[in-house]
């Protein structure tokens, strides 16, 4: 129920104002917003536990993925930091790069038509063929890794934020234009902010896409020796399954976590947007 603050109207009487937190609070709990995630969640235990009974070679009993869980929780957190590391710095140095470049197509049309079909081209290139040769350039730690992340990455941040540079409305520019504000004044004070929707958007996706860049690396990047993804790709070749999935289920708490800190920064930056209006309304 929401909670309401009465205030004076022009008539003299209290009208109720309601406070935007508490009807969202209020509103997460109804069961209606919970209940089919609970009701899905319950489905999907009960059918792993029905196949892991028929076929354990297929799936493990999910008390044996909890179990491993519990009794070494040190050895997953170790893991699961050396593989987060990965994603962070891949995904600092991608989009990164991938904003700084959007701001200068911005400005400069010829650097656009000059940098997008490069962009493409490595978007469409198998990021996977070119670990090995990354760890031949860059040796056997870190580096090949988080290049490879930091690729993976790169291309929605730089068409998210080009696509928000761009889609400045034309009247608020004539008002710019006349009140004769610089190219500088235009791009900070009114081009990046236009494309922070756009930018958050983006990073929604590259977060929890980096978790899987950084795995991906750690499967095929030699000489790893720390990680989940080699965790999972040792557990698997000794046909260990509940490391592996117990592995999995790290993962993603992790990609689930960083989407909730997304989610929690857009609303927290976008309260002005019309898609935070019809969240919360």
């Amino acid at each position: 129920m929401a909670t309401t603050t009465p205030v004076r109207s022009r008539s003299g009487g209290a009208a109720p104002v309601r406070r935007r937190g508490a009807r969202t609070h209020g509103s997460a709990l109804r069961p209606g917003v919970w209940l089919p995630t609970a009701v899905a969640v319950l489905l999907v235990g009960l059918a792993w536990s029905a196949i892991a009974a028929d076929q354990p070679y297929l799936l493990p009993p999910l008390a044996e993925v909890g179990a491993i869980l519990v009794e070494d929780p040190l050895l997953f957190l170790a893991n699961a930091w050396s593989t987060l590391s990965i994603a962070l710095l891949g995904v600092a140095c991608g989009a990164g790069t991938a904003f700084f470049l959007a701001l200068l197509m911005s400005e400069i049309p010829v650097l656009r038509r000059a940098i997008m079909p490069l962009a493409v081209v490595l978007n469409v290139t198998p990021v996977v063929a070119l670990a090995p040769a990354l760890v031949v350039a860059f040796g056997f730690g870190m580096a090949p890794k988080v290049i490879v992340t930091a690729i993976i990455t790169f291309f929605p941040v730089l068409i998210n934020v080009t696509t928000g540079l761009r889609s400045v409305s034309v009247p608020v520019l004539h008002v710019f234009s006349t009140l004769h504000a610089s190219r500088m004044e235009v791009l900070l004070r009114l081009r990046v902010p236009s494309s922070l929707p756009y930018t958050l958007a983006a990073l929604r996706v590259v977060f929890p896409l980096s978790i899987v860049g950084a795995v991906v690396a750690e499967f095929v990047a030699a000489g790893s020796s720390s990680g989940l993804g080699t965790m999972i790709r040792n557990a698997a070749a000794t046909a260990r399954l509940e490391y592996v999935y117990a592995a999995v289920a790290c993962l993603a708490v992790m990609g689930v976590l960083m989407l909730a800190l997304i989610t929690i920064l857009e609303r927290r930056l976008l309260f002005w947007h019309e898609s935070q209006q019809r969240t919360t309304s």
